[in-house]
């Protein structure tokens, strides 16, 4: 009985860790969403940013989305600019923005 309480707090311990990493992934992604939407508006006026902000933040790692995330606080520098854009012709991110070509520009 003793060891099956155990195993049950271990799993409410590891559930509530991976509901604050979920929430933390969430944050993350959200800041670095607002990061590259205001990107792709000022580099492409008239095109509707959302699906391709969706798009990029797909396409990067997650290592990149804390780095893109980080210039909400810090600031868009052009590294910032850059990485987006690097992102932005990923194979995977250039299929998807084509894939969504018929929103881009509220069609």
């Amino acid at each position: 009985m003793m060891r099956f309480l155990s195993g049950l707090v271990l799993v409410a311990v590891l559930s509530g860790c991976n509901v604050a990493n979920d929430a933390a992934d969430r944050l993350a992604r959200d800041q670095a969403k607002a990061v590259v939407n205001g990107v792709v508006e000022q580099r492409f006026p008239g095109v509707n940013a959302a699906p391709v902000t969706d798009c990029i933040i797909d396409a990067a790692s997650a290592r990149e989305i804390l780095t893109i995330a980080r210039a909400s606080v810090s600031g868009v520098t052009q590294s910032t600019v850059e990485q987006v854009l690097d992102i932005a012709q990923r194979p995977e991110a250039v299929q998807c923005i084509a894939g969504n070509s018929m929103t881009l520009f509220g069609g």
